[in-house]
């Protein structure tokens, strides 16, 4: 073992056991940016994977101990690095169990950095990835600056890492999977929402909120709460710990004068300290003027100036599969979402009713652990009769086997619309191409981002190849 860094990690070699994930793939680029040796594996190859090939980590897509490079088979110099979601069985991890070696779960690790920073971290069951990329953003454009670990790439820098010589501020993504979060130590603490969610996990919604609640006690003293106005959460903070509420339209920190027309959203931005005037929304969706509130209050109590403010919301191109356009036009709209629970695909379809009131909304959606299905069928039923026109894919597993009589199906025969059907994944793109389309829009967490390439083509090709 080295020096212990400014981290907190003392080794040479750091090991990634599922590398290609969103929130460990920014860690491993961290740690080679620290001159750290990088490797790992992964089940499938990726951008994200082959970004850190190119920056210099070692990945590769097999669960074979013998394709672990030497250099990573010595125990004192190595750190293995896992998340929750690789099984316990696997190979590579029951390897290195079994070898003795130094095994931390991405949260620890992340919690490390977190104790070494000024911390802002960002929970919620939705709009964590928005308010912290949103945050980040603000931060990082102005003569503050930050270091920022976020869960999705964040388009204005491509990258879902930030790095900063000068900052002490470091803005993160906090998970409550597997109670995540409850490893790090925040200075500002974000919580934008606590529907109930991952109850295999959690097996109660008031075990759930509980987590949050425990999490709001790891603030540290002098810090800040920013809770959004109405969440079922008790705050636990400890002495020294000022909370702070926000809402859209109400709380310590509110949007007024809220004008929406012309493809634009502005409004004015209200403190117990200022009121910043016009601030308008770089990706003028009604549910971002929530989670800007929540940003920008961050930012202004990091020190952020009004008009570094505006500025920075205006240029804000967000974060990929948050509301993302792909294709904007009068004949056609496409737009992707990582929404995968009944709340966010409610607030998702609301919003594009909001932006295209006259027009046809396609919904494709691809449920999201077979567990998530069963808890919640009869809200994703609602939230998936919103539009007018809804297609299921199968249930995508991720870490879970099959649960006896939750499909896709059962979904499907609970939503009211009229024009409903099943798909398989692999014949989506050929459904569509045969569909009347004014506003599509695809949802999902699972490997629906996949297929968005050959989708767009199509769209492309059918509505706007002689535009």
């Amino acid at each position: 073992m080295k020096v212990k860094n400014e981290s907190g990690i003392n080794c040479d070699n750091i090991y990634f056991v599922g590398i290609g994930g969103i929130g460990m793939s920014n860690l491993a680029r961290y740690y080679l940016s620290k001159g750290k040796r990088v490797g790992g594996y992964d089940r499938t190859e990726s951008p994200l994977t082959e970004q850190l090939r190119a920056e210099g980590a070692f990945v590769h897509y097999t669960d074979e101990i013998r394709e672990i490079p030497d250099s990573f088979t010595d125990r004192e110099a190595t750190l293995v690095v896992y998340t929750p979601a690789v099984p316990q069985q696997h190979g590579e991890l029951s390897y290195f169990r079994e070898k003795g070696f130094r095994m931390m779960k991405r949260a620890e690790l992340l919690g490390e950095i977190t104790r070494a920073s000024d911390a802002i971290c960002v929970a919620g069951t939705h709009g964590k990835t928005t308010v912290s990329s949103m945050t980040a953003h603000l931060l990082r454009q102005s003569h503050v600056d930050c270091n920022a670990f976020l869960g999705g790439i964040l388009k204005n820098y491509d990258n879902n890492l930030l790095l900063s010589e000068r900052s002490r501020i470091t803005v993160a993504e906090a998970d409550e999977y597997d109670r995540s979060f409850h490893w790090l130590r925040p200075h500002i603490a974000v919580i934008t929402s606590a529907d109930p969610d991952h109850l295999d996990i959690y097996g109660t919604a008031e075990a759930y909120r509980e987590s949050f609640e425990h999490f709001t006690s790891l603030i540290r003293p002098g810090g800040h709460l920013i809770l959004k106005n109405g969440v079922a959460v008790t705050p636990r903070t400890l002495p020294g710990v000022k909370v702070w509420s926000y809402a859209e339209g109400k709380g310590d920190y509110h949007a007024e004068h809220i004008r929406i027309g012309n493809g634009e959203i502005r409004f004015d931005y209200v403190s117990p300290a200022q009121r910043i005037t016009d601030i308008n929304l770089g990706v003028p969706v009604k549910v971002n003027i929530e989670n800007s509130v929540a940003a920008i209050a961050a930012a202004e109590l990091c020190g952020v100036t009004p008009d570094e403010i505006r500025r920075g919301m205006q240029s804000f191109a967000g974060a990929r599969r948050r509301f993302d356009f792909h294709i904007k036009s009068d004949r056609i709209v496409f737009i992707d979402d990582y929404a995968h629970h009944p709340r966010e695909l409610t607030a998702a379809i609301e919003s594009i009713r909001a932006l295209y009131p006259d027009r046809k909304v396609t919904a494709v959606f691809q449920p999201h652990l077979y567990s998530r299905t069963r808890d919640f069928a009869d809200q994703f039923a609602r939230s998936l009769s919103l539009p007018d026109e809804v297609i299921l894919l199968d249930i995508y597993p991720a870490r879970e086997e099959p649960i006896e009589g939750v499909s896709s199906q059962m979904l499907l025969d609970r939503i009211t619309l009229a024009q409903k059907q099943l798909c398989r994944r692999e014949d989506l793109t050929g459904l569509l191409r045969s569909s009347n389309l004014e506003v599509l829009v695809t949802f999902g967490a699972g490997d629906i981002d996949r297929l968005l390439p050959d989708i767009e083509k199509m769209l492309r090709e059918r509505y706007l190849q002689n535009v």
